[in-house]
């Protein structure tokens, strides 16, 4: 036998070298490099995703995956999501247990049982959890037949899951096994439990939050915080998706190749116009206490078609809105904070001239005549070109941007004066019973397409913004958000089946070795659940969605 090729040479990290026996498995190469190993949970093998058991067979370069990294906090996620599922369905028998969304840095749970679970009984369901943990269980990976898998999640009532697998075109699927119970989720595993000591349990009536490290907080569990408008706005999403007949992928497929005349796009899109509508009125009942709107939410939630929407259920209301700009009272380019990197950071709530803003809008409030400015973008100057604004009773004043629910930037507003709106795109259809639609997911999509149409980014251009993007919501947007007044949510259960066939093009355009090829596997495999809806004629031209795939009438 010639030694020499049963060996492999391997390039780590730092471009150091070593040799290994052939089919030697990946956790053995980083339990040979690293002390803290527990917190690898997944390898780069020359830019391609490897699970820790699989075996490395050629040279290659390797790179580690940990907690800190979005796929290895995601593999974390849902590892620990399939441990909890086992211990709930173990502990009460014939339970019924649903990934519903993120809530407090943690994923909402629900357990439905005969009797409704006490907080006792989630402290049962996370002992039983540690003792799962305990045992090292290996997560095993084992290609089934679909008609198999079918029979499997039939037997536990994942209807989610049976239903999906009837738009699956390949034969068989890949499930797995941790213990006596087989699942499916879209997306890789740690090899074993002894991986996730890492988690807590939070009683959440009439639910649970699985509690993980997380990348914000640097790879531990953050302290719960409770979120209960955010968790209502949830809540009244779970409403809408019964009354639409969606709860999960499989139920949207199913309208798409069933229902031509596009029906559920109207009622969608009613549904959507009725709570703008409400907002509307409930802030014109209280307008002479109230006159300031102060819009805010996260990259790519719909803002700027909701405050234009709104501005018009506003007028129906007999009501003559203004709008101001923010951006329009940017400091001078010299003035504008710096980041980390040295860069200007454009962001940051100190890039606003607060003083002259506030002083500004007192102004107006109290009847008086202002000079609007107007900021350059070639120069970086602010620049007052005559355009002049007064208000009278009827007319509030909408502001969008970043920073509308802080304080800070209102800081000399009565805060009796403001009314605050977060809008957010807070999906409510998941893949199934166990495998949840982040809404960071819905909104980077929603982005790469809209960027692409209107601003000649790539995709790769779009996923290195969206990177800082993501720390300025961490920073300006998400510690805010439950100050608002009343939240909207813009996400459309049908969207992601009419983004397919925009974003599925450019995805496919990037490279195998680009840095974000792992990521766009990802979204392709993500997307692939989904059948598209071909006709957008039932799109109205006011659609917040028209705000990412063109055709809006709103300016």
């Amino acid at each position: 036998m010639n030694k020499v090729k049963d060996m492999i040479t391997l390039t780590l990290p730092n471009d150091n070298q070593k040799s290994y026996a052939k089919g030697v498995t990946f956790e053995d190469v980083v339990r040979d490099h690293k002390k803290n190993r527990k917190n690898i949970v997944a390898v780069l093998q020359d830019n391609t995703l490897k699970e820790l058991t699989e075996l490395v067979e050629k040279d290659a370069s390797i790179s580690f995956i940990d907690l800190t990294d979005p796929i290895g906090n995601r593999i974390y996620q849902r590892s620990i999501a399939f441990v909890f599922i086992r211990g709930a369905m173990e502990l009460f028998s014939g339970c019924e247990v649903s990934v519903e969304h993120s809530i407090s840095k943690g994923l909402y749970c629900e357990i439905r049982y005969k009797r409704r679970l006490l907080k006792e009984d989630i402290q049962r369901i996370e002992n039983r959890m540690r003792e799962i943990i305990e045992e090292n269980v290996p997560f095993e990976k084992e290609k089934v037949p679909v008609e198999e898998a079918m029979n499997n999640f039939d037997e536990y009532n994942q209807s989610g899951k049976v239903n999906l697998l009837k738009y699956r075109e390949k034969p068989y699927i890949n499930l797995y096994k941790c213990g006596w119970l087989k699942n499916y989720f879209y997306g890789y595993m740690v090899p074993s439990t002894g991986y996730l000591k890492d988690f807590k349990l939070q009683y959440y009536s009439p639910g649970v939050v699985l509690q993980f490290p997380t990348i914000s907080n640097q790879g531990k569990i953050p302290e719960f915080v409770e979120q209960p408008k955010l968790f209502k706005i949830f809540r009244e999403s779970e409403k809408w998706g019964e009354i639409l007949g969606v709860d999960y992928v499989a139920s949207l497929n199913d309208l798409v190749v069933s229902n031509s005349d596009g029906k559920f796009i109207r009622i969608a899109e009613a549904l959507h116009e009725k709570k703008i509508a409400n907002i509307a009125d409930d802030i014109t009942k209280d307008l002479t206490q109230r006159k300031v709107i102060l819009i805010a939410g996260p990259s790519s939630s719909g803002k700027t078609t909701f405050a234009q929407r709104l501005a018009i259920q506003l007028a129906v209301n007999g009501l003559k809105p203004v709008s101001v700009s923010l951006d329009d009272y940017f400091v001078n380019r010299e003035k504008t904070p710096l980041d980390e990197n040295g860069a200007y950071d454009f962001e940051s709530l100190h890039a606003i001239d607060i003083d002259l803003f506030n002083q500004d809008l007192k102004k107006l409030l109290e009847g008086e005549k202002i000079s609007l400015p107007t900021f350059n973008f070639h120069n970086g100057k602010r620049e007052y070109n005559g355009k002049n604004i007064q208000i009278d009773k009827d007319q509030p004043i909408i502001l969008e941007g970043i920073h509308c629910l802080n304080d800070e930037l209102t800081k000399e507003i009565d805060p009796e004066s403001k009314y605050k709106i977060y809008v957010s795109a807070l999906t409510q259809l998941n893949i199934d019973e166990h495998n949840r639609i982040p809404t960071t997911d819905l909104r980077l999509i929603r982005r790469i397409v809209r960027d692409h149409k209107f601003r000649s980014n790539d995709v790769e251009t779009s996923l290195e913004l969206w990177k800082s993007v993501r720390r300025g919501e961490e920073k300006n947007i998400f510690p805010f958000q439950e100050q608002a007044d009343v939240m909207f949510n813009s996400a459309l259960f049908y969207e992601l089946a009419v983004l397919k066939k925009y974003i599925e093009p450019l995805l496919r355009e990037v490279r195998p070795t680009s840095k974000y090829y792992p990521e766009v596997k990802r979204l392709l495999k993500f997307l692939s659940y989904f059948v598209v809806i071909q006709d957008e004629e039932n799109i109205p031209k006011t659609s917040i969605l028209r705000e990412f795939i063109g055709g809006s009438t709103l300016r």
